[in-house]
Parts: C-alpha cells; structure tokens; sequence
C-alpha cells in the first residue's frame, strides 16, 4: 500500500506538529478533526477539516465528530477494484493512514473525578477510527503512540511513501491493545462503582514489563507484568547491577511493602520473601546498620529496602557487605558511581514509595484466588490491654512496630523486637511455640525486656511461658482463641503485659 491520505485527530499533541509537517512535505494529504485542525492552524500549517468531506459540523458539542460512513468508508474499503469504484461514486477517496489517541480516561479516574466526569472522558470515534484502521491494516496504517511518528516517517521514507506488511502488523497490534485496554479501564472503573469483586473477571489489566533470567528455579521460564492502573512496582527502574529474576522481584515486592509502612527513616532487609531485620531510627545509615545486624548471617545475599534517599555514607556501609539488591525511593549520583565501583553485581532498584491498594492474586491449580490487600494493620480503638499489667509507653511503641513486621512475616509469625529494631524472627512453621522459639533463640540474652508479636492467637499458654523464660516484657497477639482466659491468667502469673488487637494477620 502507499500512503496518499491521512487522517489526523488526536488529543495528546505531542509531536504532531513535526509529523504532519513531515507528511505534508512528503505530498500526502492531511485530514483532521477541528480541534486537531485549529491547532495545528495556530501553527502554521493548512489541513483540510472533517466536516468539509461529510458537509456536517461537529455535532452535540463535540460529540459527534466522526462517526460518518464518509469517514469511515475510506477508511475501511479493500483496495481493489469493487470497493474503490463505489468509493468514487460517492466522491470519495481511500484514507491510508490514522492517527488518533484518545481522551485520558486512565488519567482522569486517578483523580476521583464524578461519575459524569468521568463518562465525558469515555472517547468514542477515537476508538472506532482505531479499530477500523487496524481491522483493514492490510491497506491502512494506524496509529495511536506519538512515540511511533519518527519511526513511521523513515519507514515511509525508507519505502517510497509505503510501508511494509510487518509494519503495519506491528501497528494495528499495538492499536488493538491500546483499544483492549481503554474499554478494560473503562469496565474496571464502572464495576468497582457497583461491586469490589464483579462476578465475572474477563480479564486483567497488564503489562510486560520485562523478561526475567528465570523462575523460581534456572529450568523455569518468567516474566514481570504490572497491573493497570499501574502499580507502584510497576515503575521500578534498574540502575545497575545483573538482570533481576523472578525470585529478586518477590524479595523486593515484600521489602517495599514492608519499608512503606514507617514514615520514620526504615531498613528492611529480606531473604526468601521473609524479613530477617528490620530498623528504625533517627536516620537512614543507622537504621540500615542495624537492620542488618539484627541477623547479619540471613543478611548475607539478601534484598535491602529503605524509605530514605541512598547517599554516599549509606552506599559505603551497603558496600561492606554483600546483599543482592538495594531498594530506594531514589539515589544520588555519588551513591550510584561508589556502587556500581565497589559492587558491580548489586542491582540498584529505584522505585516510587507510596501504598496503593493493591490485589493479592495467588495461583492455584486451575484457577486463581483473589483477595484485597492485607492494608489494615490495626484499629486504634480495638487495641486492649487484656492484663493487670500494662506495657510501657515504649514497650507499646515496639509492640506496635513488632506488630507490623509481623504482618510480612510467613505464618505461624513471631516477632521479638526492641527500640524498635527486631532481634529475632520466626515463621513458616506449622507450630506457633515452634516459631516462637526460633524467633526467641535468635534474639538470646538481648530478648530480656524485649516485647513479643504473634501474627496469629495462641492456642495454649505455651508460647507465653517460654517468652518468660527469655525476659519478654510484653507480648501483642489478635486474641481470639477459646483459651484467651487462659493465657491471658498465664501472662498475669508471669508478669507480662499483653495487648489483643483483634485483627490477624496470617501469610500462608
């Protein structure tokens, strides 16, 4: 096919200027719409308007613009000789080439417009001189990225104002998916208006966003894919360092959402998706310090996440050892230059930090199972002593950060913590006094005046009495078992301040 007409209408205006002005210096007629029109007017340049070739104006206050089979005949009739002579019966020419972008719809819903708002923002001809320009991609180009304008041209160039067939494949894809995913957001913003979980997903928003080493194991294949809207771990850029996996995306995932809880300056470091210290502290070097040292032996190769900008003092104590990745909101140039010297493996990930809800999408066989996040750390005003003794004001402090960590922890998970630095971890054991004694032998002689954390209710008093043995002050559990009495009388005989929540939260 060879270009000869081009139909224009576009809202983003982003280098239309240099491409119209390209095609009209390469003879090919241009049409556009009366906005497009106007603009590109005030520019100096001439283009014929919409409503010259179906006599019609703009119609509804914009409304209506394009939908005309005067329009979209030549746009999509076969290039051969039945559909071009009734096409010239009607006076009219082939159009070659589409190029439109839509209204924002995407954009706009993220600022919780109304609801008539945000159906103003539903493009409709935009949409239908897409498809129409990708359904007949044979004989018309189209296109919907201003990113693709320079690549057209020097296509258009390269072959004498035609293109080829895998170009213009490659482009009635790409609208197609531009199409797809407009009606999904579209979809997605009027359910969630109705209902939280539709009773029938047609299909996920997502987005490659690249293709990773391997899975979980060298034998399997991965790749990463964001959700639309996008996610914040959708916009992580690498800075250095080796490709990540599969396994590095989970570690930073559960870094990031860990890290993002504290507004005071935090250090998470996790290893097979579990923290194994974390800190907060005054400031971002001292908190990374200690986090590591909470349990210096997991640390060794793994994932490092903080809520603070990376700086040379903070790149120097990264250095010392060896982790796999380190997670940021951002990095200064110094910080980047010593690492990329020091560590040239180490992948520097920098990535928004902002909680957003978020799915929880888990595969099982033959299906998936889908809940909301887990984003309710606790209520204030659920928050109960339950013994005679109350804690400290700063056992409550670490209680609440122990609490928190916890919530990232596998299930059965216990935290033991202190100044708000964690000594001691457990979980993924089927036994809670199991996971408890995992999290308290770590912690060793430094539990002593330490507070204790249960993601889940302890089923019998056993737990309790061997956070005594170790000099647990204080211990923060949902509550909720049948023997609550109980353990709450085994707290009170032992010293222990205890705290329900009445929230859990397990991680299987």
């Amino acid at each position: 096919m060879q270009v000869r007409r081009a139909l224009v209408s576009v809202y983003d205006k982003t280098g239309i200027v240099e491409f119209v002005t390209a095609l009209q210096e390469m003879g090919i007629e241009v049409i556009c719409t009366e906005g497009t029109s106007a603009f590109l007017k005030d520019q100096g340049l001439y283009v014929r308007e919409v409503s010259e070739i179906t006599g019609f104006p703009p119609l509804l206050f914009g409304r209506v613009k394009t939908l005309h089979p005067y329009v979209f005949a030549p746009i999509l009739a076969k290039r051969n000789g039945e559909n071009l002579s009734e096409l010239r019966e009607m006076g009219l020419e082939p159009v070659d080439l589409v190029c439109v972008n839509l209204y924002p719809f995407e954009e706009i819903i993220e600022e919780n417009p109304s609801l008539q708002e945000a159906l103003e923002m539903i493009d409709i001809g935009g949409v239908s001189l897409l498809r129409a320009g990708a359904k007949n991609f044979p004989f018309v180009a189209v296109i919907c990225d201003p990113a693709d304008y320079q690549w057209v041209i020097e296509e258009l160039r390269q072959h004498a104002l035609s293109l080829p067939e895998e170009t213009l494949r490659a482009l009635a894809i790409k609208a197609f998916r531009k199409t797809a995913l407009y009606d999904l957001h579209i979809w997605q913003y009027l359910s969630q208006i109705e209902e939280e979980f539709p009773p029938l997903i047609h299909q996920f928003p997502l987005e490659k966003v690249q293709t990773l080493r391997y899975g979980e194991n060298p034998h399997q294949k991965a790749v990463f894919y964001r959700f639309l809207p996008s996610f914040s771990l959708g916009n992580l850029r690498q800075l250095g360092g080796k490709e990540l996996s599969f396994n590095n995306i989970l570690d930073i995932d559960g870094a990031m959402r860990l890290v993002e809880e504290f507004q005071e300056p935090c250090a998470v470091v996790v290893k097979h998706t579990s923290p194994c210290g974390v800190s907060i502290d005054e400031d971002i070097v001292s908190a990374y310090i200690k986090a590591r040292e909470a349990d210096a032996e997991s640390a060794f190769g793994g994932v490092v996440a903080v809520n603070r900008e990376v700086g040379k003092e903070l790149a120097e104590e990264v250095a010392s050892t060896f982790i796999e990745v380190l997670v940021a909101p951002s990095f200064t140039q110094e910080a980047i230059e010593l690492l990329k010297n020091r560590r040239k493996n180490l992948r520097l990930i920098r990535v928004e930090m902002e909680k957003r809800k978020w799915w929880d999408v888990k595969g099982v066989k033959g299906g998936i199972l889908l809940q909301d996040g887990d984003e309710l750390t606790y209520r204030e005003e659920e928050l109960r002593v339950v013994t005679e003794k109350a804690p400290s004001l700063g056992e409550m402090e670490d209680l609440l950060f122990a609490w928190i960590v916890c919530k990232y922890v596998k299930s059965n998970a216990v935290v033991v913590a202190k100044n708000k630095t964690t000594l001691g971890i457990g979980g993924g054991q089927p036994s809670r006094v199991r996971s408890a004694r995992i999290a308290l032998e770590a912690a060793g002689e430094k539990a002593k005046g330490a507070v204790m954390a249960s993601d889940g209710f302890f089923p019998f008093p056993d737990s309790v009495e061997l956070a005594s043995k170790y000099g647990i002050g204080a211990i923060i559990q949902p509550g909720g078992s049948l023997r609550d009495e109980e353990v709450i009388q085994r707290a009170n005989e032992l010293g222990i301040a205890m705290v329900f929540t009445a929230i859990r939260h397990f991680r299987h």
